[in-house]
């Protein structure tokens, strides 16, 4: 006879966060709502996690009907805690409510229908020994998407996404399955990154000590503006803060990769620095000070990494 633990559904939590970006948000839920779980369908279940980063465009009132069908579950941050807030809040709040399974994503990630059934086969592939596993993110076009390649080994961009499954360093917060076991053992993403790295960051943690994948039977695709990350030598003023938290967090990641980070590093930045006096049409010397006050800051930048106390729950 089967008993009750071993009969209970595995609990997967998606953790979208979100910031007035409501229309594509509505659609992200609508994709994750077809997911098709094939057989898996009899062992694991599906909820949708909404984490909102206080958004003031009317995202609430938008996911209104969805939150009294109780097709999503609906958490306010109560304020703009910036993409790695945001994660570290739902997955945090997942963790806590007992799920197994986190499969976090941004509010411009739309799944297919398949997208989690390949991860399922994954886990059952490597025998539920992982870190994370990533899927393959396509941008709207159907080519790969630039902002989201996977690292493998260290420093190397993975380039052949036809393999069923490959070993993965570095992943993004796009479409990333980690089991909850693994945010207890290793802890949350890094709050004070506020945006960009605190992604790059955690799953390096995670990778240094556990086998790691990108499955290439799950794919998802990301729909941002454009294909690629962005360069602080063609962004426009407005957005010059993010590039201060970008060289900052950056600086925290590759640190620690010894001698070779910091090789990286100086060499990224006498790049970036030449792109800007080549590229720049203007702030030239503002974007260069960024560089290197951030690149600076960056060293001196140590953030607590915060866990997950079963006794919050």
């Amino acid at each position: 006879m089967t008993n009750a633990h071993e009969a209970r559904k595995k609990r997967i939590a998606a953790v979208v966060v979100t910031y007035n970006r409501k229309d594509l948000l509505l659609e992200c839920v609508e994709h994750l709502r077809k997911q098709d779980l094939g057989a898996y369908g009899d062992d694991c279940s599906l909820d949708i996690l909404i984490c909102d980063n206080a958004s003031t465009d009317g995202t609430a009132e938008a996911l209104s009907f969805l939150i009294e069908e109780r097709a999503v579950r609906y958490f306010n941050t109560g304020a703009n805690l910036g993409g790695a807030g945001g994660f570290n809040y739902g997955m945090k709040q997942a963790v806590l409510d007992g799920y197994d399974y986190l499969w976090v994503m941004d509010d411009d990630c739309m799944t297919h229908a398949d997208s989690l059934r390949g991860l399922l086969w994954a886990i059952e592939a490597v025998g539920g020994d992982f870190g994370f596993l990533s899927s393959v993110t396509r941008w709207t076009d159907g080519s790969i998407c630039r902002a989201n390649i996977q690292q493998h080994p260290w420093a190397h961009d993975i380039t052949d996404f036809s393999l069923p499954l490959q070993p993965c360093t570095y992943a993004t917060f796009v479409s990333l399955l980690v089991p909850a076991a693994m945010v207890l053992k290793e802890g949350l993403p890094i709050k004070e990154f506020f945006i960009w790295s605190d992604d790059w960051e955690f799953t390096r943690r995670l990778s240094l000590k556990y086998p790691c994948y990108v499955v290439g039977e799950s794919v998802v695709t990301h729909a941002s503006k454009s294909n690629g990350a962005g360069a602080i030598a063609t962004v426009s003023p407005d957005r010059l803060d993010n590039y201060r938290r970008l060289y900052r967090n950056d600086v925290y990641v590759y640190r620690k990769e010894g001698l070779k980070g910091y090789a990286y590093l100086a060499t990224r930045a006498l790049l970036h620095i030449g792109k800007v006096l080549v590229l720049s049409k203007g702030d030239r010397l503002m974007k260069i000070k960024i560089i290197l006050a951030s690149s600076l800051e960056g060293m001196r930048f140590n953030p607590p990494i915060e866990y997950v106390s079963t006794k919050e729950a």
